[in-house]
């Protein structure tokens, strides 16, 4: 029995039957859903925080189911880019280098913070479009899987949010 401790770990490579190559691709594709998703969920909580007005209470609530699903969804999409091997950005720096939603540099009224919402989800459901390529070509079922569901709660949010803005 050796008393010499190993100078350094050695890691596991990565074996569930999906190339590196395509498990980059991919991860990168989720990369870019969870900067979406995250600055969503921030647009989202902010808005819950600071609507007024006469619709003040219902999207009150609303943002707030919103946000909390965001929350939830933001770990899966992260936990699952860790699972094909590749780090999940983490930072503000990252999330806005990696972005298609644009943060607010002014106040708007609630019926705007509706409108501003709907486009964010609308823009979250084409980045996972594109994501869906990459994992479609490696057959990655847990990657499609996950964003199939994506693509299912931002269409319905980005509907209902929608809604208030019809006559």
């Amino acid at each position: 029995m050796s008393t010499e401790a190993p100078s350094e770990i050695e890691t596991m490579k990565i074996n569930i039957g999906i190339s590196e190559e395509h498990r980059e691709k991919i991860a990168k594709g989720l990369s870019k859903v969870l900067a979406d998703s995250y600055l969503l969920y921030l647009k989202t909580h902010n808005y819950h925080w600071n609507v007024t007005g006469e619709l003040f209470h219902q999207l009150h609530e609303q943002f707030e189911e919103q946000y909390t699903e965001l929350a939830e969804a933001i770990d899966v999409i992260a936990e699952r880019i860790r699972a094909l091997g590749f780090r999940a950005p983490g930072t503000f720096k990252e999330f806005n280098e990696l972005t298609s939603i644009e943060e607010d540099t002014d106040r708007p009224k609630a019926l705007e913070m509706v409108r501003r919402l709907t486009t964010a989800n609308e823009q979250v459901i084409r980045t996972a479009r594109e994501a869906l390529e990459p994992a479609n070509n490696a057959e990655d079922e847990a990657t499609i899987d996950l964003l199939t569901e994506r693509l299912t709660v931002h269409s319905k949010t980005a509907w209902m949010l929608r809604s208030h803005l019809e006559e």
